[in-house]
């Protein structure tokens, strides 16, 4: 079905993932109509297939940033605050107040980065993850096409930075910043004390590239309770698939495979020649 969700335009093409039903919810569909795919996706933008964007990376189909979106919606959306009210009747889970934070692991055009940021609330951040600085520079590039996309990156809300994946990522507060942009990532179990202005961490982790293994980093920087979105190599390395990792409050842990995918593997940045 996800080949009759192309469009000529974006609202074309996000109203024809809601007629098949690739969109469910209304606050997904609401941020996919923020964010114009053609300031990210160098040909055919409207089109529900991938595209290669450079350095032997793609830009994922429409249809599964829809799915990737959904699946970590519970974990994306602001919690409700300590008077109790709550901006959305969708199911949230978190802790009260606590602001959301996310990480984008192979963000690489940066527009899931940005559909992330439409929905994690004025007080939330999103990372987005590189390992080839390139691409780093073409996710902010794509991003400030857009009044919306210049304000999320200014405000430090969405940020993107160079890094290896399959080891998460975290970043102090800056003690220089006028802004006063928080500390993010890092461990979830982070040791009183250890972090100053936020608790460590991220509510939803999603990994656009597959990995060898669900690496226990990860795992680690999920809060509780907290998802990750992650395709995996089966043993073989022939077959790949669709994990979600859930920490619960408690911290346990439960892994579902969820069905078959093809993704340009979590590796290390091309060494130069």
């Amino acid at each position: 079905m996800a080949w009759r969700s192309s469009g000529t335009s974006n609202t074309e093409l996000v109203e024809n993932l809601w007629r098949n039903k690739l969109i469910t919810q209304p606050l997904v569909k609401s941020a996919f109509l923020s964010v114009d795919r053609a300031h990210y996706a160098p040909s055919a933008p409207y089109d529900d297939s991938p595209q290669p964007i450079g350095h032997d990376a793609t830009i994922s189909a429409p249809h599964m940033h829809a799915h990737a979106v959904e699946t970590l919606l519970p974990f994306l959306l602001p919690t409700k605050a300590e008077d109790g009210s709550q901006k959305s009747a969708e199911k949230v889970i978190g802790r009260a107040g606590r602001p959301r934070r996310v990480l984008d692991i192979g963000s690489g055009s940066g527009y899931l980065t940005h559909v992330l940021a439409e929905l994690v609330g004025e007080t939330g951040v999103v990372v987005g993850l590189e390992h080839i600085p390139a691409l780093k520079d073409l996710g902010e590039k794509n991003m400030a096409k857009s009044p919306e996309g210049r304000r999320l990156l200014a405000s430090g809300r969405v940020r993107f930075r160079v890094g290896d994946g399959r080891r998460g990522w975290a970043e102090p507060s800056p003690t220089d910043d006028a802004a006063r942009q928080p500390g993010v990532g890092g461990p979830a179990d982070a040791a009183a004390g250890e972090r100053v202005e936020e608790e460590g961490g991220w509510d939803a982790i999603h990994v656009g590239a597959a990995a060898a293994e669900l690496h226990e980093e990860l795992v680690r920087q999920l809060r509780s309770p907290g998802r990750m979105f992650i395709p995996v190599e089966d043993e073989a390395g022939w077959e790949q698939y669709i994990w979600t990792v859930d920490k619960d409050e408690k911290g346990e842990i439960r892994k579902e495979r969820l069905y078959g995918v093809r993704y340009v593997p979590l590796t290390d940045a091309p060494r130069s020649k």
